[in-house]
């Protein structure tokens, strides 16, 4: 007969001190057996676990005001799928994105699309890319984003 799994309890601390009605730091990694979770879910003012809330979180999934993680989504969000305000990832979606693939108002990436968009492959209003360089945008870029055309035009 198999012996069934044995649960190993996961990495889970917490600070005592309260900043904006949550915890300073929140540290949640692994399953957590007595609650019921097999992923661990920090949530503070600095966050990181398998499932990090707070101002500035770190995670497989993240979410907040400065997000870092596989899937990240806050006002600033790095991350392999990233969405906010300012997103860089590999796929980000936001008001100013870069990224590989890049969807947003300003949009940096080889893939492009924006209303303002520089890339290999750009498409929007204002384009810079292999095959146009709308004049609107190659001043938009010059001016916002010089580290990115000085190589390209």
């Amino acid at each position: 007969m198999q012996q069934p799994a044995k649960l190993y309890k996961g990495i889970h601390k917490r600070s005592s001190t309260i900043v904006f009605g949550m915890p300073l730091w929140d540290i949640a990694i692994g399953p957590d057996p007595e609650k019921g979770e097999i992923r661990g879910h920090a949530q503070g003012f600095f966050a990181l676990g398998d499932i990090a809330k707070g101002f500035f979180a770190l995670g497989g999934i993240a979410y907040g005001g400065i997000a870092i993680g596989g899937l990240s989504l806050g006002v600033i969000s790095f991350g392999g799928l990233s969405l906010g305000l300012f997103a860089l990832g590999g796929l980000a979606i936001g008001g100013i994105a870069l990224g590989g693939a890049a969807i947003g108002i300003v949009a940096i990436g080889g893939a492009a699309l924006g209303y303002y968009a520089l890339g290999g492959g750009a498409f929007g209003k204002y384009v810079v890319s292999a095959m146009e360089q709308n004049p609107e945008a190659v001043e938009f870029f010059k001016q916002w984003f010089p580290q990115y055309t000085d190589k390209i035009l």
